[in-house]
This record gives structure tokens, C-alpha cells and sequence, in this order.
């Protein structure tokens, strides 16, 4: 089985260094707007690509994503929002198990439905623990789940959550305010959670501009996935990398 993107993300980590990853929503794209951002993100040292949404009703994700990696180098990421969302064509799949809600489908159900798909896709399997946090509005993947985010300022609630996902063997932990959201995840509750995990995490949602994409850094996240932000201005893309990769690498 492939571990080459997890291995990068848990290296990068273990040495202190953040990473950037860039929310391609298929549904909100076109071939001239892939070529822009795929320019964009490799010119801005972009760690990451991540491709997928809450709905993808565009039925056009094996064509993104090749088009994708026609034009870049950069590790294209699937972030599903259903078990129909893969494309063989991508590097890897982050396996979301939906932690912070009490839908059994989302939990394993899907899962389960998904997993000889999956596995013949070929694609590096990244399990990950998916915790939606609120973030002052509803949101896409909250309706679409059916389930109710982790109050944000209920610190106990994202450690508890995370400490479970981490002991079950799941590699990754990522937190999320969702697309569309008000306000961005405390930097309280991400250092919260960093000082009780020891694998990689992942923060998202509702992070606009690179000062707090720098906060969350500094605050214990590994790597910041923006998307909504640069859906409305692409010219962030440069700046949110510098903000991210200027982080001060902490030695061990």
C-alpha cells in the first residue's frame, strides 16, 4: 500500500514545518479557472491540492483532476463528500470518518459501501478523522450530514473526539468550520487538541486571510487547507503560503 503523501505530511510535521494545501470544489471550476489555480499554486510553493466538495453534482471529477495533473507536480488529494467521489487519477483519498457527529452512515456506513471501490482505485488511503466544528453559520457539510458541530467553544468536547480517533489508528485528525463559515476555529481549541495528539493535524474552513492562517500554525496546525477564500480572490494563494511557510520551525 502507498504511504508517500502521508509519510510527507508526518515528516514535515516531525520537523516542525507547515504545510498548505489548496480545496478545488469541481463544482465551482472550469478548465480556465484549473489552469489558473494550478499556475498560481505551483509559482506559491502550494504543498498540497485537494479536489472535492459536499455535493459534486458537476460529474466532471475525473476530468478536473487530470487536467490537474496535466499542468502540476503537486499531490492532488481526494476529499470526498460521498463514496462516488473518487477518480483513480488523483495520489491519494483522505478516508473521512465523520467523528464530531452521530450518523452512523458517515461513521462507517458509507465506508463499508465504498471500501472495493477503493481499494481498486489504486489510490493512497488516508484515514482521517473528520471533525466539523461550528463556525457561526450553517454550512454545507452540516446539512448534508445531519449532524450538529462541536460547539466552538466546547475545547473539551474537539480533545475528547480527536483522542478517540487517534487510539482507533486513524492517521490523521481534521478539523473543520466548513465551507461558508462565519468565523474561523479559535486558535484556543487547535492548541487544545495539539497538546493531546500525536498525529498530523489538519485545519480548515472559513480561514480568509493569511494572518490567520498563520495563527492556526503557530497554535499547533500542520496543515491549512483554504478554499472558499481563494474561490473569490486567487491572488490570496501567494500570500497565504508565505503566511504558512513563514511559521518559525520549532525544534525538537
Amino acid at each position: 500500500m502507498k504511504h508517500q503523501i502521508y509519510e510527507s505530511i508526518r515528516t514535515r510535521k516531525q520537523r516542525g514545518q507547515k504545510s498548505l494545501a489548496v480545496l478545488i470544489d469541481p463544482d465551482k471550476t472550469d478548465a480556465k479557472k484549473i489552469d489558473e489555480l494550478t499556475e498560481l499554486t505551483s509559482k506559491a510553493l502550494v504543498d498540497y491540492l485537494l479536489v472535492g466538495g459536499s455535493l459534486v453534482i458537476s460529474n466532471h471529477l475525473d476530468e478536473v483532476v487530470q487536467r490537474i495533473k496535466k499542468n502540476s507536480t503537486i499531490p492532488v488529494i481526494l476529499f470526498p463528500g460521498t463514496p462516488s467521489q473518487v477518480s483513480k487519477f488523483a495520489d491519494g483519498l483522505l478516508y473521512l470518518s465523520l467523528i464530531s457527529g452521530r450518523n452512523p452512515e458517515l461513521l462507517i456506513g458509507q465506508h463499508v459501501i465504498s471500501a472495493p471501490f477503493v481499494k481498486q482505485s489504486g489510490l493512497e488511503i488516508i484515514s482521517t478523522g473528520y471533525m466539523v466544528i461550528d463556525g457561526g453559520a450553517p454550512t454545507t457539510v452540516s446539512y448534508i450530514s445531519n449532524a450538529t458541530p462541536i460547539p466552538a467553544d466546547k475545547n473539551e468536547i474537539a480533545i475528547c473526539t480527536a483522542l478517540a480517533a487517534e487510539m482507533l489508528g486513524m492517521k490523521l485528525i481534521y478539523m473543520d468550520a466548513g465551507s461558508g463559515a462565519r468565523k474561523a476555529i479559535h486558535e484556543d481549541m487547535i492548541a487544545a487538541v495539539r497538546a493531546q495528539i500525536e498525529i498530523p493535524l489538519v485545519v480548515g474552513g472559513g480561514i480568509r486571510e493569511p494572518e490567520k492562517a498563520y495563527l492556526n500554525c503557530r497554535a499547533g496546525a500542520d496543515l491549512i487547507v483554504v478554499g472558499n477564500a481563494i474561490e473569490k480572490n486567487s491572488s490570496l494563494i501567494m500570500e497565504m503560503s508565505d503566511a504558512v511557510h513563514s511559521v518559525p520551525v520549532l525544534k525538537p
